[in-house]
């Protein structure tokens, strides 16, 4: 067999794999955005005015689209304008984050009563930002994603026009290059085409400008630093890198098949489940009596032992539930909303050591004893503030991971995923030799390198993102434990039935509450809940649905999101020029 042939049957293995998972997915609706146009215009004082508009096809029946644009620290957006063709719209604005969060909404009537099927929608959004030009000693720059890689679809084509405060001594570069279809540079303005860019890759301006074109640039971040040959390196650099790992990518896994093979006879020797007594189809009642850190660890996270996001809100929950903690909602006359506070009532020395770290972290943020969680998401922006509350955070994850270790060992078999992770590493480390084999040889077999390593990386990727649970094995007391929250968290998902089977008091709507939120449906609680308000007398007076009713579980959620964020993003311009760095981007999708 010759070798154009053998690399054809292996591309058309990997085709039918992606026609398979084609048929597989919802056919019932698709959209796509055919072209996308965005604009940029670099004021003298700073400011850059954006406007951008997206081309949608819709095939079947959809209610709207949304726009998500990322903030880094010290970023803002001022201004935002939305406008649509082809159908009518309302919208919603909402800091959510780390994003600003822009929700608009479709309809084929004005009247706002019916929403669009089959047509095509263009959407126009404009705002301005504040403190994304950055001014250096030596140079103005300006570094910002024309598309991002957070689309849930990829875009046809990407237009571009950028107006620069000057017409002299620009330099611009636009990466990743493979898209590039045509650019220009004329006087002060830039254009550019891409070609298609699919789901999850961005599209990224760098462009560098004298400083002589900026006056008063109150708008800009000003960086007290030469930057032109930083930013130059770090753009070479992140070029170079990208094309050695596209050249890695194609060549990986020439042993492609032996990682399939390994991991079934793995998943057959120790990922299959044991047979157990247990056929409940769901349950009312709390399954044990855990602290809900602990169910979130265990039975409700990937990564099992170690709790999550949804765990640290739970143990939130539980506090107010014991009283530690209790809400208190005060209006703001100048913004006519409400800020809700966490009041601390003093007597913590009865909770476990995992409890009364939350009890801490959060009294850390406190002004007395009274914390505006309102504000939090603000507090955690500040980079300080959000190192110091991911540090405490993951500190709390591991405790807890370090408590349960003996309950856990006793309930679950990680056997099967450590081999997994042993395999999806070696993996990748025997792609990178075969990478160097590829480069190296001038035979015309490294084909076979390049067909396989696409599907190895592929797998290895996949098989890492897994549950622990898919490889590993619960023991007979542990499978029965997992299944009996299964079923309790199916039962409150199902407002039906909860509504056939109503919670006979109040106390046993708040444990609802609290491990809803430890197994991540808690608004699915909150709904069904507010179904049954007519049975609840005193639902109004308790703390801990006040803390739903006005978004607590929700400002938190964000809050941690921010502090994510703020730490992940760095807060000096030692990256400027890096490739994928910039700002803007983000990204959108229907629904």
């Amino acid at each position: 067999m010759n070798v154009k042939k053998t690399f054809t049957i292996i591309l058309l293995f990997l085709l039918l794999l992606s026609t398979l998972s084609a048929v597989a997915a919802d056919d019932d609706r698709s959209y796509s955005i055919d072209r996308a146009f965005v604009d940029l215009t670099v004021e003298s004082n700073g400011l850059l005015h954006v406007d951008e508009r997206y081309d949608y096809s819709f095939d079947g029946k959809f209610n709207g689209v949304y726009r998500d644009i990322p903030l880094k620290a010290g970023e803002s957006i001022e201004n935002i304008e939305i406008d649509v063709d082809g159908a009518y719209e309302s919208h919603v604005v909402s800091d959510e984050g780390g994003y600003k969060h822009l929700k608009i909404y479709l309809y084929s009537d004005e009247a706002h009563t019916r929403g669009i099927r089959d047509c095509r929608v263009s959407v126009y959004i404009s705002y301005d930002m504040k403190n994304v030009v950055t001014l250096f000693n030596d140079v103005g720059g300006l570094q910002y994603k024309l598309w991002g890689d957070e689309w849930d679809v990829g875009v046809g084509t990407v237009n571009v026009n950028v107006n620069l405060p000057g017409d002299k001594g620009n330099e611009y570069f636009l990466n990743p290059q493979e898209f590039n279809a045509s650019s220009d540079l004329n006087g002060n303005t830039i254009t550019a085409k891409t070609t298609s860019i699919p789901k999850g890759d961005f599209y990224e301006l760098l462009v560098l400008m004298p400083l002589d074109d900026f006056d008063d640039a109150q708008y800009a971040k000003h960086v007290d630093q030469n930057g032109r040959d930083m930013i130059m390196k770090n753009l070479e650099d992140s070029i170079n890198g990208r094309n050695f790992w596209n050249t890695t990518y194609l060549v990986l896994g020439l042993l492609s098949i032996l990682s399939p093979v390994v991991a079934v006879i793995t998943y057959i020797r120790y990922g299959r489940e044991p047979k157990v007594d247990y056929d409940g189809i769901y349950e009312r009642d709390l399954p044990s009596d855990d602290p809900p850190e602990v169910v979130n660890a265990i039975y409700a996270t990937g990564d099992i032992g170690r709790p999550d996001m949804d765990g640290f809100e739970a143990s939130i929950l539980n506090l107010i539930d014991k009283k530690v903690l209790s809400i208190q909602s005060v209006a703001d006359t100048q913004t006519e909303t409400n800020d809700l506070y966490i009041k601390f009532n003093g007597d913590s020395s009865g909770l476990e050591s995992n409890e009364k770290q939350v009890y801490d972290i959060l009294h850390y943020f406190a002004n007395g004893d009274s914390l505006n969680l309102s504000s939090l998401n603000t507090t955690l922006s500040y980079e300080s503030n959000a190192e110091w509350f991911m540090d405490q955070y993951h500190d709390w994850q591991n405790n807890v991971k370090d408590s349960i270790e003996p309950r856990v060992n006793e309930e679950f078999n990680d056997t099967g995923t450590t081999i997994i992770t042993a395999l999806s590493v070696g993996g990748l480390v025997v792609g990178v030799i075969l990478t160097l084999l590829g480069i190296w040889t001038e035979l015309k077999s490294g084909m076979y390198s390049i067909a396989g390593g696409i599907f190895l990386i592929l797998f290895s990727v996949l098989i890492m993102r897994l549950d622990d649970d898919k490889f590993g094995q619960w023991t007979p007391k542990g499978r029965v434990m997992y299944l009996k929250w299964k079923n309790f968290k199916k039962f409150l998902k199902d407002n039906s039935l909860i509504k056939e089977h109503p919670p006979e008091s109040i106390v046993i709507w708040r444990k609802y509450l609290i491990y809803g939120a430890a197994l991540g449906v808690a608004d699915k609680v909150y709904d069904a809940m507010k179904l049954q308000e007519t049975n609840l007398s005193d639902y109004h007076d308790d703390d801990l649905f006040l803390y739903h009713h006005y978004g607590g579980y929700y400002m938190m959620h964000h809050a941690i999101m921010s502090g994510q964020s703020t730490v992940n993003s760095s807060s000096d311009s030692g990256g400027f020029g890096g490739l994928g760095g910039g700002s803007g981007g983000g990204g959108g999708g229907a629904f």
